[in-house]
């Protein structure tokens, strides 16, 4: 978007207004253009204190009321004084190229089940359930993520074909098809991270089998030692992801992506970490100290996962910490009994390549849109369900001022 803040050099203007209201354009007895009104005129389409209007329509504007004066002597010389006054003050005028980019954030996306499990109502029941389409499980959210610049998704599943003697002894191994990548596609997912306690359920084998296939589909990713730096809108946004368990390591690991994505002329970083405790509604003190130490370095966001449920959202030195983005299409539980989730956004306004400011949006969501069971498709909620799950986010939050 293109727009001209007006800084008119008062005494050049005033010089060339003194000059028409003088006479030599004008019926001295009905003075409408006197220096008064055309800057008044100006105004309507032109605010000193920053409000953009295209100069066409201030052209337009200010012809329009003059030719609307039966007092006005000669039209067409007086459009041309005017025309010359717009003229003088265009070229004082720097023109400034507005962008806004739109990222949303989703949780935890286990696409595909445990092989342990039984058949009835998993992830690959319902699949095929509905004739294997794969944009079913982000039908009830997709107006809202294929309308944003970037959506950011915790990938929680290897895409591998790995047999059992991969799988590593854990309680829940989890993995998907290679055709699972439609999902992301399909979905409007445009990048996915992979530091997380799932993405080696099948060894090395089923880290690799992912990777591989996600360059295959042209998907995106993240996580551990690979960085992603993605051109949205002409503006470069580094992505890196890491587990937090080890506070030192992770801080460590955060300060090297920093400093890569600084090198490499990020206009935009954004940092994710699988850490936290399984089922705790608030963030603890590792948590705050490594997403502090994040921003404090360069980070313009903090994204979380892995408790499993939604925690609050910090703001902390001008930019956002959220802590937890809970489930999302998740196929690691049939029935899980807290099924509140949502859709985290923040915009980035830019001015000539400069952020000027940021804003953000809660989308209180249910990873289900049955609440019998998991039927793997969030909705997006609305009415008293939309009120208690924002107020359950806003209540864990911390020095967060947000309306809707």
């Amino acid at each position: 978007m293109k727009a001209f803040i007006f800084f008119f050099d008062f005494l050049k203007i005033y010089d060339r207004i003194n000059i028409v209201s003088k006479g030599e354009f004008f019926n001295m007895k009905k003075q409408y253009l006197s220096l008064k009104n055309i800057l008044l005129l100006l105004g309507m389409g032109i605010s000193l204190n920053g409000c953009q209007k295209e100069t066409n329509e201030v052209e337009n504007l200010v012809i329009n009321e003059v030719e609307s004066k039966e007092s006005f002597l000669n039209k067409n010389l007086a459009t041309n004084t005017i025309n010359q006054m717009l003229e003088e003050a265009k070229k004082l005028v720097p023109e400034i190229e507005v962008k806004d980019i739109t990222i949303s954030a989703i949780g935890d996306c286990t696409l595909g089940t445990d092989t342990h499990f039984g058949y009835e109502n998993s992830f690959t029941n319902v699949l095929d359930n509905n004739n294997r389409d794969f944009s079913y499980f982000f039908k009830g959210v997709y107006d809202i993520l294929s309308k944003d610049d970037l959506t950011i998704a915790n990938l929680e599943t290897p895409f591998t074909d790995a047999s059992e003697e991969y799988r590593v002894e854990k309680t829940f191994n989890f993995k998907g098809d290679a055709e699972y990548t439609n999902i992301l596609s399909d979905g409007s997912i445009e990048v996915v991270n992979l530091a997380n306690n799932h993405t080696y359920d099948y060894g090395e084998k089923g880290y690799n089998d992912t990777i591989n296939i996600l360059e295959n589909t042209s998907i995106p990713y993240f996580g551990y030692e690979n960085y992603s730096i993605l051109e949205v809108e002409d503006m470069k946004i580094g992505l890196a992801g890491f587990t937090g368990w080890n506070e030192d390591v992770t801080k460590e690991n955060t300060e090297k992506a920093i400093e890569y994505f600084q090198n490499n002329n990020a206009d935009l970083i954004i940092m994710t970490y699988h850490w936290g405790i399984e089922r705790e509604y608030k963030q603890n003190e590792i948590q705050e100290s490594i997403a502090r130490h994040a921003i404090d370095s360069g980070a313009d966001l903090v994204l979380g996962h892995h408790p499993h449920v939604l925690q609050g959202i910090e703001s902390y030195n001008g930019k956002y910490i959220v802590y937890s983005l809970g489930n999302f299409v998740f196929g690691g539980n049939r029935n899980p009994n807290d099924k509140d989730t949502m859709i985290f956004q923040e915009t980035f306004h830019y001015e000539n390549g400069v952020l000027k400011d940021t804003s953000i949006k809660i989308i209180p969501c249910s990873l289900s849109s049955r609440t019998d069971l998991n039927d793997y498709q969030p909705k997006i909620l609305d009415g008293e369900e939309h009120k208690r799950v924002l107020k359950k986010v806003l209540d864990s939050s911390t020095n967060l001022e947000y309306t809707e």
